[in-house]
């Protein structure tokens, strides 16, 4: 691309705008301010949850469309920082999976983190059959699976824009953002019901059970966490930053040199690597205390690349791809809410102890199972409210949604994509 904006006709006497690679990023930062300027005002999405980048993204993605369609102008924009940005994001994923936190959270977390893959594997495994019995590419029923249900939008983007370049399948980041909305929804209107539900027929009550308070580490939200909030731990300094940035280009490096040797052997996104090499730099830091990482900087990093990556992703969508496959899509969908509504009431709630705190960890299993932790822990938070404390739920979930669900749910979606291949 040039490396200033430039206008030409293409062959149906539209006007083309190219932007290049920095004019694409300062745009994708404006429209991710102008998301969290509209979920400011419109209250319906703040209370669901829905990502700023999504709100601002779509709505740019929308009047692109227009705009195109009228002949008036269509954009070509440089996105050649996207990729980097979405592998630095789950880079700083993989330097949360810290060993200590599945020690300090226990059994329970190790069960609940059972639980969650579990449900990964019945998403891929409904979303595949349904895509066959409607006619459709197997891959987009792993889209509308643990693609955005587990994954939420950075999965679904990382995941579209691999089966888009390596499988041809067309639409798929389209898809993928529009079903991980859908998913962030519905996963914020079904928790209330199903905790509340538990919690009447089973006349439950809150414990007065002393339980240890969740660490600091895991109160930043998970992936969609907003960038106006104030994160736990003490405030960054450039020094901090300037040590987590330099970690996660390392572990970007080193995870491009491991990726390339999986890939000769099966299908991989191309932060897998990185995720895994940053994991291992981690766990040997705390096991060597040679290297002292501090998680508000590597979180804040994260939220970052994470914000601007899937604005990038979201203002770039083929809008019009949606048309033809919007109702089978939806059957699959709705079959997900179905499945994790039905899941969490007989499995979860019964698995995690059928207590108070497991009804309203049956809850947040919804939020998180269909959107994102964020809408976990506000399910949740709308019944400790009502019903009164689950410190325990609140150790477990956010512990699980924050660091360790993204491994297991991107080996599953590969496994499932190498045996569909």
């Amino acid at each position: 691309m040039p490396n200033a904006p430039l206008t030409l006709n293409d062959s149906a006497g539209t006007h083309v705008l190219g932007l290049d690679t920095i004019e694409t990023l300062a745009l994708a930062a404006v429209v991710l301010f102008i998301g969290y300027l509209i979920r400011r005002r419109i209250a319906v999405l703040d209370n669901y949850n829905i990502p700023a980048p999504v709100i601002g993204g779509f709505l740019f993605a929308a009047v692109a469309l227009a705009f195109r369609q009228s002949g008036v102008v269509a954009l070509e924009m440089n996105t050649t920082l996207q990729n980097p940005l979405m592998v630095a994001f789950f880079t700083t994923i993989g330097l949360g999976a810290r060993l200590s936190l599945l020690r300090r959270g226990g059994v329970l977390v190790l069960w609940f983190w059972l639980l969650a893959a579990v449900v990964a594997v019945l998403q891929n495994g409904l979303g595949i059959s349904l895509a066959a019995a409607l006619g459709l590419d197997p891959l987009l029923g792993l889209i509308a699976g643990s693609v955005t249900m587990s994954g939420g939008h950075g999965t679904a983007a990382a995941f579209g824009k691999l089966f888009e370049e390596q499988y041809g399948v067309q639409g798929a980041v389209t898809l993928g953002m529009a079903a991980a909305t859908f998913g962030l929804v519905c996963g914020g209107i079904i928790g209330g019901p199903v905790g509340t539900r538990l919690i009447g027929r089973f006349g439950l009550s809150p414990s007065r059970a002393a339980v240890p308070p969740p660490p600091p580490e895991v109160a930043r939200g998970a992936l969609d966490e907003e960038i106006d909030t104030e994160p736990a731990g003490p405030a960054p300094t450039a020094y901090s930053l300037l040590q987590a940035l330099t970690v996660v280009l390392v572990a970007m490096v080193a995870g491009a040199i491991v990726s390339g040797w999986l890939t000769r052997i099966m299908t991989l996104p191309p932060y897998i690597g990185a995720m895994l090499c940053a994991a291992v730099l981690r766990n040997l830091a705390d096991a060597t205390g040679l290297l002292r990482l501090e998680q508000r900087s590597i979180d804040d990093l994260g939220t970052i690349a994470l914000a601007l990556f899937l604005s990038m992703a979201l203002m770039t969508l083929r809008l019009w791809e949606l048309a033809d496959l919007a109702l089978p899509m939806l059957v699959i969908l709705a079959g997900q809410v179905l499945l994790v509504a039905a899941f969490t009431t007989y499995v979860t709630f019964r698995a995690m102890g059928r207590d108070y705190d497991a009804a309203v960890m049956a809850g947040g299993h919804c939020g998180f199972a269909l959107g994102a932790t964020p809408n976990a822990v506000a399910n949740m938070s709308a019944l400790v409210e009502r019903f009164g404390a689950a410190p325990r739920a609140f150790l477990v979930l956010p512990i699980v949604g924050a660091f360790f669900i993204d491994f297991t749910n991107a080996l599953v979606i590969t496994g499932c994509v190498n045996l569909l291949r």
